[in-house]
């Protein structure tokens, strides 16, 4: 077995792999959201106990696209093809732009459950802007102050 024999053996099992976490991240927000939503439905009529449980389906869906779009990034990893590529870029097009819409209604979604609450914070940051303050000193050992 050749060295590129073992690469494109690894990246097909690491495709296999991402590949199934996305679905079964999909799949498990799907059947989470379906009981949610069988089990308020009987308790309450009204519309506004289902926005908790759509925000909730969107992240999973989003989470999965994720999933989904790295593993055709790894599909190309070893040696791609004009044509992988030009299919990459168009599969990477359509999954980014399902989880921008998908992030801009949970945003909004998000927003009209709590006004008050600012929207989404970018990714990577907390949301909020807290001035950096320095912690006080560590008293000394024997320090009675």
């Amino acid at each position: 077995m050749s060295w590129d024999d073992i690469l494109r053996t690894g990246d097909h099992l690491a495709v296999a792999v991402v590949e199934v976490a996305g679905a079964a991240v999909i799949f498990v927000g799907a059947v989470w959201a379906a009981l949610r939503f069988v089990a308020e439905g009987l308790r309450h009529r009204s519309a506004a106990v289902f926005t908790p449980i759509r925000l909730t389906l969107g992240r999973f869906l989003t989470l999965g696209l994720e999933f989904q779009l790295a593993a055709d990034i790894l599909r190309t990893a070893v040696s791609p093809t004009f044509d992988q590529i030009g299919k990459l870029a168009a599969i990477a097009t359509i999954r980014t732009a399902l989880n921008f819409f998908l992030r801009r209604e949970i945003a909004q979604e998000q927003r009209q459950i709590d006004p008050e609450r600012p929207s989404s914070p970018a990714p990577g940051s907390s949301g909020t802007a807290q001035p950096a303050t320095p912690d006080p000193p560590a008293p000394e050992p024997g320090d009675r102050s």
